[in-house]
């Protein structure tokens, strides 16, 4: 009787066992951090909706390695760097999710159905009460999003490079996924999946940032509701919408798809038509995030974030949050000072526009210490201004950088 091949038998031991020790480790401590992700999303301590899909398709595509005919390890799930046509349409035949990679990740229409889910939950109306204030907030929680660039591109990153990886300070995935797209071809795959790691580090690593920067007496403060509300019908909001898209349209075509997306789900939400609202906040958003947390987690393959290159962008998409948060809290403490001390500064990191993650971390944190103190309205409009302020910057990004490359010598 012949000695069973153990190895050919459970091929995913197999390769494990037939790697190199920086590839068998990297695929071990994959699978344990899918594992945790799984534990965290289910504990919400991280977004359950990407990380619970997120950490199990890590786990999965480290674990379910195998033995190719070509003698190369591969899986059956996907192959991100096929470009061959031919192959193309063989391999849409035999990966399972390389038709959904192919026809929605890698053009980025998945980033964009997600995009028109947002927009149709945004109400504008906290925006339209207080757009200066709002859009100063937003402004200075883009401190990441710009210092960024410069810091990645002194650590030895192209400036395309630098400007996608500085889009995580923007702290808006599909933000990313499209901007890396249309600036860093080759590392898109690798940067969308740093951003996402670290989005769903925002909910429980900024509370921490604000008690750093807050002091207890501040974070409680209790604003004064404005004396008359103004109310905005449906067909202001509408028009705003329609206006403003067209605006951005007109100034940053290359980043039209964005602008249309989010524009297009507040259009139809305050249009009024209520199935379609109910399908595209419930069926498309959700389904599309899901599927998103999938892909990601399927294209942490060990093989692919050993390019020496990730280290360096974990490193900058830390740098990247962190800034925008300081810059987004020192927005709130000088619209402190500008109104007379009237303004409660946690709300700067709602600027960070992580629709609507950071806006109710700023809730929370001033609950706990005045379940009186409401400033959710005022958290809203920075937030809602930020998703607006980092698709401005994703464009100017994609239109500015292969122009100034080319003033570079």
């Amino acid at each position: 009787m012949e000695n069973i091949d153990f190895g050919q038998l459970f091929q995913g031991i197999g390769t494990l066992c037939q790697s190199n020790t920086v590839i068998l480790l990297t695929r071990i401590g994959l699978i344990l951090l899918g594992i945790l992700l799984v534990y965290l999303g289910r504990k919400g301590v991280l977004e359950p909706l990407v990380m619970i899909p997120m950490g199990l398709g890590m786990a999965t595509i480290n674990a379910g390695v195998m033995f190719l005919p070509d003698g190369n390890h591969g899986n059956l799930f996907v192959d991100p760097m096929i470009s061959d046509p031919d192959q193309l349409i063989e391999m849409m035949q035999i990966d399972f999710l390389q038709p959904l990679y192919t026809l929605m990740f890698s053009n980025g229409l998945i980033a964009c159905c997600i995009f028109m889910g947002i927009g149709v939950l945004l109400d504008v109306s906290f925006l339209l009460q207080r757009p200066v204030t709002c859009m100063f907030i937003a402004l200075c929680a883009e401190l990441g999003t710009f210092l960024t660039v410069p810091i990645a591109y002194a650590m030895g990153l192209s400036l395309r490079d630098s400007a996608s990886i500085a889009m995580v300070g923007g702290a808006d995935g599909p933000m990313v996924l499209f901007t890396s797209l249309s600036l860093s071809k080759e590392l898109f795959v690798p940067i969308t999946v740093v951003a996402y790691l670290y989005l769903g580090l925002a909910y429980g690593g900024y509370p921490y940032l604000i008690k750093l920067m807050v002091p207890k007496r501040l974070r409680g403060l209790k604003m004064e509701p404005p004396k008359k509300r103004k109310q905005y019908s449906a067909a202001s909001k509408l028009s705003f919408a329609v206006i403003l898209c067209v605006v951005l349209c007109l100034l940053f075509p290359v980043a039209a798809p964005l602008f249309f997306s989010l524009f297009i789900g507040i259009a139809i939400r305050e249009s009024g038509l209520q199935h379609v609202i109910d399908f595209i906040g419930g069926p498309l958003l959700y389904g599309s995030t899901f599927m998103l947390g999938i892909l990601l987690g399927i294209l942490c393959e060990a093989h692919l974030l050993l390019n020496p290159k990730v280290l360096i962008l974990l490193v900058l998409g830390i740098i990247a949050l962190f800034l925008s948060g300081v810059g987004g809290i020192l927005g709130g403490y000088i619209m402190y000072f500008i109104t007379g001390k009237k303004f409660n500064p946690v709300i700067g990191i709602a600027g960070v526009s992580c629709v609507p993650t950071t806006a109710k971390v700023a809730q929370k944190i001033v609950a706990s210490e005045n379940s009186s103190s409401m400033i959710l309205p005022h958290a809203l409009g920075a937030n809602i201004s930020g998703v607006i302020t980092t698709a401005i910057i994703a464009g100017l990004y994609i239109t500015l950088i292969p122009l100034i490359e080319k003033l570079i010598p």
